[in-house]
């Protein structure tokens, strides 16, 4: 069985916000495990402020401090989720171009979308 080693994005910023990468071997191991977790509880986080948000801004008496309370928590929860699409997306077979019935078509991303 061949391995090789791969970056994975992990879901928590280094101390100075800049991304952390763990070098993975396989199926990976305690820290691949931790990521994992941390990852799902990310997710379900994001989806319990959704529905919060939904609820005070369908209140029309919502206070600005609460508003922005609520801006800045999603800003925090979509910063981890897009952080949480990048590292699984680096981490999805690469698609044969033949198989998708074309070539170099499709959405190009910048290579700053995935800093």
């Amino acid at each position: 069985m061949t391995t090789h080693n791969e970056l994975r994005l992990l879901p928590w910023a280094g101390p100075e916000g800049n991304p952390c990468y763990l070098s993975t071997e396989g199926s990976g191991g305690y820290l691949s495990r931790l990521a994992d977790t941390t990852e799902a509880v990310q997710l379900e986080m994001a989806a319990e402020l959704l529905e919060h948000a939904v609820e005070v801004l369908g209140d029309g008496d919502a206070e600005p401090n609460e508003v922005r309370l609520l801006a800045m928590d999603m800003t925090e929860a979509l910063r981890d989720v897009r952080r949480v699409a990048i590292s699984r997306g680096h981490r999805l077979p690469l698609a044969d171009p033949h198989a998708c019935g074309g070539g170099d078509e499709g959405p190009h991303l910048p290579a700053a979308a995935f800093d």
